[in-house]
């Protein structure tokens, strides 16, 4: 455990900017968790966290609108969620932008449905950046907070490591689960 600490805090900055870059929750978690053990400063991490994720959904945004015919062979063994997230984005509006900085499985095909359609880029653009920081600030501070039963919970699992595949199973599933549902054909 110490010695993934210790890995974590040399390389954590750059790997916290690529993992948020991509939209990944860990990181900035893992960050929190560092920063509340003293190996990370929290303040830079949420900046950094919030860059990335920034300009990887702005990233996301232009391959939907620039390279539309590029992206749809590649989206269409994803219709139903794209589906799913056209629905998010009339059901929702604006707000589908901060929602899905925290669902996994759509948080990379929103912007590009956004950029998609015809939704005004520099509108994308500010709702995004505010999303990403409260995004990185909400689960920064969290984890933070929560770094002492966080910190435990990893001591359980580094003693006990045949129960977080068990749990990361269950989780995958429910989520599975949870997009067979949501994008589920009406009879």
């Amino acid at each position: 455990m110490e010695d993934i600490l210790t890995s974590l805090s040399t390389y954590g900055y750059l790997l916290l900017f690529f993992y948020s870059f991509g939209g990944g929750m860990v990181a900035i978690i893992a960050a929190g968790v560092l920063s509340y053990a003293g190996q990370m400063d929290l303040t830079l991490s949420i900046v950094i966290a919030a860059i990335a994720n920034t300009i990887g959904s702005a990233f996301l945004f232009s391959m939907g609108r620039y390279n539309k015919k590029a992206l749809l062979p590649y989206i269409k063994a994803h219709r139903r969620k794209l589906a799913l997230s056209h629905l998010l984005m009339k059901k929702y509006g604006d707000k589908i932008i901060f929602i899905q900085k925290f669902i996994y499985g759509l948080k990379t095909l929103v912007p590009m449905t956004i950029g998609i359609t015809k939704y005004p880029i520099v509108k994308f653009h500010l709702i995004n950046t505010a999303a990403a920081i409260v995004w990185a600030f909400s689960l920064g501070i969290a984890s933070y907070q929560a770094g002492e039963m966080l910190m435990r919970i990893a001591a359980y699992f580094s003693n006990n490591p045949y129960m977080a595949p068990v749990i990361l199973l269950s989780i995958l599933a429910l989520i599975w689960f949870y997009f067979q549902k949501a994008t589920a054909k009406k009879a």
